[in-house]
Parts: structure tokens; C-alpha cells; sequence
């Protein structure tokens, strides 16, 4: 995905030993894959830029391990996920070459401790945006083509027990994704105006809207941009967004097969293993 960019300067108020502890936990599930106790009680409920800047070491772990940065999640934007969560407002994370299994055919589920699936419109963008004033056409122009996509999300804290800062520290609660290749350009498709099904082993088990996404999945990219250009690492050429569910995230197991179909687009489809 053309450009990295692996800048972060997000400025907690927390102490960073608090910042360093919540880091070391979530890093610590991950590499065991046994989910551990929220780390609220390190840096607190309301200091999201403390979560942050857990979020910003974890992910300055994982670039040193040879991963890069190939684009934005944002998660949280359908009123049904903040329900799921506990949360009332949308967060980000970065996507990292290494989360990227569009490629795997099955896909293996060994890094992921407590995965959930959900149906999404991804954007790979066609220019920076940086502009002083981000607006809903400047984010349009910036699209160069809208996919399908299947986001696995995935939490450290055991039982999915989360706040918001406990999420914005956990990379948005990131765990894979996957991203067709039947792209769309906003010439072709309205985001907003897709319906999505997500089933199960032919079972259905989610459905939604473009609406449901912030209002419009272009409304969720605009927030993102802004999000990002406020935290000093503006979203860049290249990059590719994954926008934020359309209906709730359902569980999944080994075995599974899960298809995704979003109007619009060819559907998608990915079997999981062990």
C-alpha cells in the first residue's frame, strides 16, 4: 500500500510509567494469547490521550519487528458495535502489513484470541489528506476506489469487558482483515446507500447499512482524517481505510465460513482454521 507513515505524538497526561504498564499488559496477552484484566485501572477512563499513546507504543513494538503501517481502521461507528462495546463514541487504530490475510485461503486463527467478524466498505486513498479544512468532498476526492471488506476484530480484555480508553489502547481492538478485489469508484457506488448481509455457514447472522456507519462510510473517513491531522500523522496516499462496521459483529470459530455481501460488490467470502 504506497506510502508509510510511522510518526506518533500523542502527548498523555498519565504518567508514562502507567502508559508503559498498560502496554506491557496488552502485549503480554497477545503473546500469550491469554485475554488479561482491563487496563483502565492504569491510566484511567477519561484520558484518551494516554490511550493513545498506549495504542502509539504497541503499535512502535510491531514496526520494529519488521511490520509496517499500510492504513486506518476506525471502529466503533455503527450505533449496534457501541451498544456491543459499552462505548459512545467512535476510535482508530492503524492496520499493519501483518494484519493483512486477504491473501489466505483458509485463514489462520492462531494469533487471535476472542475474534469477531463484521462486513465493511474499505477506501484506499489517492492523495494525502492534509488540507486545512477537511471536508466531505475533500474526502471523496481523495478516494481513489471503495472495496468490500471483512474486518476481524479482536480484544485483549478478557470477556470483551471495555471501555473506551481500554479499546483506543488495544488498537481499536484490531485483529485482521480481508479486502476484495471488485472495487468500486464513487462514480459507480454511493457508500452510503449500500446494504450489507453477513452470514455464518450460510446462516445470517448480521445485516446493515451504509447509513448506519456515522451516517455515511465518507462522514467516517472525514471524521478519521480529521482525527488523524489532529494527532500530527495525517492520513497519506496509498493508505487503505477500513471505515467501520455496517451491522454488529458476530462470533466465529475454526471451520467456520463467513461471506460478506455488500450491494454493489462482489460478495466476499473467507473460511477459517485453527
Amino acid at each position: 500500500m504506497a506510502r508509510n507513515c510511522n510518526r506518533f505524538y500523542y502527548r498523555p497526561v498519565t504518567t508514562q510509567d502507567a502508559v508503559s504498564a498498560a502496554a506491557a499488559r496488552l502485549s503480554e496477552a497477545q503473546a500469550t494469547r491469554v485475554p488479561c484484566a482491563p487496563v483502565r485501572d492504569l491510566i484511567g477512563t477519561d484520558d484518551v490521550a494516554a490511550a493513545y499513546a498506549v495504542q502509539q507504543g504497541l503499535v512502535r513494538a510491531r514496526l520494529a519487528t519488521g511490520a509496517t503501517v499500510v492504513g486506518r481502521k476506525i471502529g466503533a461507528t455503527s450505533e449496534a458495535v457501541q451498544t456491543q462495546l459499552g462505548v459512545d463514541q467512535p476510535d482508530f487504530g492503524y492496520l499493519l502489513s501483518d494484519m493483512d490475510v486477504s491473501a489466505d485461503d483458509p485463514i489462520s486463527m492462531r494469533t487471535l484470541l476472542q475474534p469477531r467478524v463484521e462486513g465493511e466498505v474499505a477506501f484506499v486513498l489517492s492523495r494525502d489528506i492534509d488540507d486545512a479544512e477537511i471536508t466531505l468532498d475533500v474526502v471523496r476526492d481523495a478516494v481513489d476506489i471503495a472495496l468490500p471488506a471483512l474486518e476481524i476484530v479482536d480484544s485483549r480484555i478478557a470477556d470483551w469487558a471495555i471501555g473506551f480508553t481500554d479499546t483506543v489502547a488495544d488498537n481499536a481492538s484490531s485483529g485482521l482483515f480481508v479486502v476484495g478485489t471488485d472495487g468500486r469508484t464513487l462514480e459507480e457506488l454511493e457508500p452510503r446507500d449500500v446494504a450489507m448481509t453477513l452470514t455464518v455457514n450460510g446462516e445470517e447472522r448480521s445485516t446493515g447499512t451504509g447509513a448506519a456507519c456515522l451516517g455515511d462510510p465518507l462522514e467516517a473517513l472525514r471524521w478519521l482524517a480529521v482525527q488523524a491531522q489532529r494527532y500530527g500523522d495525517p492520513l497519506r496516499a496509498g493508505h487503505l481505510i477500513l471505515s467501520g462496521a455496517l451491522g454488529p459483529f458476530v462470533p466465529f470459530g475454526p471451520g467456520d465460513r463467513v461471506v460478506a455481501t455488500i450491494s454493489g460488490f462482489e460478495p466476499l467470502s473467507v473460511t477459517f482454521t485453527d
